[in-house]
């Protein structure tokens, strides 16, 4: 039996999904099976153009509507969001995967668009032989309190703050 952990990456730093890929790479390099769902996103990234590649091993599913929810979120951000944890559900307790990623939960959590009882209950209840990822800013303090490794991205200097766009292949 696999020693399976729960990760948390959060903070106001980037790359907390850049680095999620990089682990599900890695799991994929020992056959392992990896399923990625991301939470608020919708597009052909990069590292999804670049994952299909590995399509043996890692799986993904977007429950994003392709706009940033600052705030509030709308009834359709809510609804896609429940889909997206209702899918969670299904593959954490599938006995399909050894490791799932679920890309900005913290986020969905922050806004109201998942009940962060819910994620709790994922994380409790989980398959010990599964590793389970939650990326996005603002973890909170139960989420934190129930992994067993916590790693926070902080931002000491980018360029993007002195007005560089976002580059293709780099940024997204």
């Amino acid at each position: 039996m696999r020693n399976a952990k729960v990760h948390v990456f959060t903070g106001k730093g980037k790359g907390k999904t850049t680095a999620a890929m990089g682990m599900a790479v890695r799991a994929a390099g020992e056959n392992l099976q990896v399923f990625i769902l991301q939470f608020n996103k919708k597009g052909d990234y990069s590292e999804i153009k670049a994952l299909k590649r590995l399509s043996d091993w890692i799986k993904f599913e977007q429950f994003g509507l392709g706009r940033f929810t600052w705030g509030k979120p709308e009834l359709d951000d809510i609804q896609a969001a429940g889909q997206g944890l209702k899918r969670a559900r299904e593959i954490i307790f599938s006995d399909q995967y050894d490791f799932v990623i679920l890309d900005e939960a913290n986020v969905a959590v922050k806004y109201g668009m998942i009940p962060e009882q819910e994620l709790v209950n994922l994380i409790v209840n989980k398959p010990p032989r599964l590793d389970l990822l939650i990326t996005g800013r603002y973890a909170s303090s139960n989420i934190i309190s129930l992994a067993d490794r916590v790693t926070e991205f902080t931002v000491r200097k980018h360029y993007m703050e002195k007005g560089v766009p976002a580059r293709e292949g780099i940024e997204f």
